[in-house]
């Protein structure tokens, strides 16, 4: 990381190579022009139509060769490279560039495309300044992530502590959060990263909110937390508090017009999914119940003196096939007439009864025969049976779709497959699959009750089509479309808002990029149209970082710090205070897209654009944790503090950021201390 005062100087003789071109390469391009560095590629062909249509006004230099002969690279100026970043399609290419771009600068940073994991660690140890990535790893967690369709879209590992990152609109029985300002949610656990009113815009800036706003019903929060004992303990009191709230709405809602209308709705929700027997095994047994409550009326209203206990088992001795029984020699204990004088109608129900009952045992044995010969059948034939509702649909089993599917295993999820190609192929006998043409495969893997469908296929076209189909068939099953072309997906998103459309090769790029410049980048994900990233910082003498209270860190460069370690000490702090100050050695993970990690490369803080004007201090033995409050949040020293507060009313002579100095304000209305915030260009 460069200091403050060398920046300009730096970002003058900064210099990347980029080996490789293709949809990778090019993104990576494009990012790194994004910090105003130079760029010289190299490919093994002179390509004409890029998918990055600006690529080659974007780079410094273009040279066509072989990327693992020395003399092209010394011709790329490989001894001034800063990072070289080897993202050829071939593997072996890229490994073994990287050795000769070793032996000729062994300064130079190798960042890698290669999912060879245990060589990757072995080639780190020996190589030194050697990172590797597989760009199937990189983008597979967005996709299994948008999959899911729930408020999680991030979920990470820092020190064995699991966070996630949750998006989630609030909802009226959101005790937790609604009418509270912002910066109460913060919590030990928890650090808000985003609030978006629900009258107002998604925010340009990332964590860009206002502390003081109350949050109101409708509104987007986006968030943080550990998922530790007390996220564990607070969860599932919130699903039950949320499902209390959905059958009340549930009861509220049915009324004496619309009661039928909902019993209609359920019963086919319910007809729907289940097979032929079931679907004649259920009617069956509402037809046997109504019969059984009927016949006991009748015989209870034709013979008044028998009782009801003796009515419900002559009527269910009927039903099993005891006519002969019942109207042989037996007799109810208080009949009045033989049964051989009963009416000619109430015998003729009572056979109905008798002959409903038998077919009815007959369909039992027919489910329990349908039962066991599928369970045989399902123990011969190694491939799982096709979930019946809340699964995931994942089209084409290419090597990005079996990460995925790995990821998705892992959380549980139901999945169902589809690919054209032979099941064993895939090495996953564990995943349901429909074979064949996709078209007729999307009718036989119950899609009206899918809870989405991922389109992993490398045509951009192919998973459109197959996206539009499978949108006719279930239009609110939403839809995961991955394209490699950037222009392809700014182009459809628009047009199809029902559909997910994320280019992989973007994902990929980013963290390339950044790691480029030295950050170790340890996870990353999705979040509105940003990349967020969780990259880790160890600071060293110089460094821009330095020196500075972690509140200036998350608002001058708008990135989050969720991790802080002081130097030579085990014990660490997420979601920290900001109130603490950064010194050499300590460490510090932060989430960052790219623009706050260039602020950082660059050293580049967001102006401070607030005061905090003092007016009165209420009682004179507060003074001491005035001058404290004053110290800590603003930063300065005891001598400066004493100065101000004996000189009220005073405008504070140091700028703040928004966040710092409204908490400085309510800080001082702890003490009784009157004190307000005012914009710089109102004082």
């Amino acid at each position: 990381m460069p200091t403050s005062e060398t920046t300009n100087q730096k970002k003058k003789q900064d210099l990347f190579l980029v080996c490789g071109l293709k949809s990778l390469g090019q993104h990576c391009v494009a990012v790194l022009k994004d910090y105003n560095v130079k760029v010289i590629a190299i490919d093994d062909v002179q390509t004409e139509s890029w998918e990055v249509p600006e690529l080659p006004s974007l780079l410094d230099k273009l040279i066509i060769g072989d990327c693992r002969q020395a003399k092209v690279l010394e011709q790329a100026g490989i001894c001034e490279c800063r990072s070289i970043l080897l993202v050829t399609t071939n593997e072996r290419t890229n490994i073994e560039a990287a050795f000769v771009a070793r032996r000729i600068n062994p300064l130079v940073r190798l960042i890698v495309s290669s999912d060879k994991q245990n060589f990757n660690e072995l080639l780190y140890k020996n190589l030194g300044n050697f990172v590797a990535f597989e760009p199937n790893d990189l983008s597979a967690n967005a996709f299994a992530l948008a999959a899911l369709s729930s408020e999680a879209i991030g979920y990470f590992t820092l020190e064995g502590q699991l966070l996630r990152v949750i998006e989630h609109q609030v909802q009226p029985q959101d005790s937790w959060c609604k009418g509270k300002p912002v910066y109460r949610l913060n919590l030990t656990t928890r650090c808000i990263l985003s609030h978006i009113s629900a009258l107002s815009n998604t925010p340009t800036h990332f964590y860009d909110w206002d502390p003081e706003v109350k949050v109101q019903v409708g509104d987007t929060l986006i968030y943080i937390e550990v998922v530790g004992e007390l996220a564990l303990v607070e969860q599932p009191l919130r699903r039950v508090n949320h499902s209390k709230w959905r059958w009340q709405k549930i009861f509220q809602d049915i009324t004496a017009k619309n009661l039928w209308q909902q019993i209609v709705e359920f019963w086919q929700s319910y007809y729907q999914s289940q097979n032929q027997i079931r679907r004649i095994a259920t009617i069956y047994a509402i037809t046997v119940f109504i019969l059984w409550f009927l016949g006991i009326f009748i015989y209870r209203f034709y013979y008044p003196g028998i009782t009801f206990q003796e009515a419900f088992y002559a009527t269910a001795v009927l039903l099993l096939g005891g006519y002969g029984d019942l109207f042989g020699n037996v007799k109810f204990t208080s009949q009045l007439q033989a049964s051989e004088s009963m009416p000619w109608w109430l015998r003729l129900f009572s056979l109905g009864l008798t002959l409903i009952g038998q077919a009815f045992v007959g369909v039992l044995y027919a489910l329990l025969t349908d039962a066991l010969v599928t369970s045989r059948f399902q123990f011969f034939n190694s491939a799982p049976p096709i979930p019946q509702r809340h699964h995931v649909v994942i089209i084409t089993l290419n090597r990005l779709a079996q990460k995925v599917v790995a990821i998705l295993q892992e959380l549980n999820q139901p999945l169902v497959g589809i690919d054209s190609t032979n099941f064993n192929q895939h090495g996953l006998s564990d995943l349901p699959l429909v074979e064949g043409n996709t078209t007729e495969a999307l009718a036989q893997v119950n899609l009206a009750h899918a809870k989405s469908i991922v389109l992993l296929g490398d045509d951009n076209l192919e998973n459109l089509e197959i996206g539009l189909m499978a949108h006719a068939l279930n239009p609110a099953i939403p839809l995961i479309i991955r394209t490699q072309d950037r222009q392809f997906s700014d182009n459809i998103s628009p047009l199809f808002p029902y559909a997910k459309v994320l280019c992989d090769a973007v994902f990929s790029a980013e963290v390339f990029a950044c790691a480029a410049f030295g950050e170790n980048v340890l996870s990353f994900f999705h979040l509105s149209n940003r990349i967020v990233m969780v990259t880790e910082y160890n600071i060293e003498e110089g460094d821009t970082l330095n020196g500075l209270l972690l509140s200036e860190i998350a608002h001058g460069y708008g990135v989050v710090p969720i991790l802080y370690q002081k130097y030579q000490q085990h014990h660490y702090s997420l979601m920290p205070w900001n109130d603490v100050r950064v010194k050499i050695g300590d460490r510090l993970i932060v989430l960052a897209t790219s623009h706050g990690l260039q602020r950082i490369e660059w050293g580049e803080m967001l102006p401070r654009l607030w005061h905090v004007q003092i007016e009165q201090i209420l009682s004179r033995d507060i003074v001491a944790q005035s001058l404290e409050e004053i110290i800590v949040i603003a930063g300065c020293s005891y001598t400066d503090a004493r100065q101000w507060l004996s000189n009220l009313p005073i405008v504070l002579p140091r700028q703040f950021y928004q966040y710092q100095a409204q908490h400085l304000v309510r800080e001082f209305r702890k003490v009784q201390v009157v004190a307000s915030v005012i914009p710089i260009e109102q004082k």
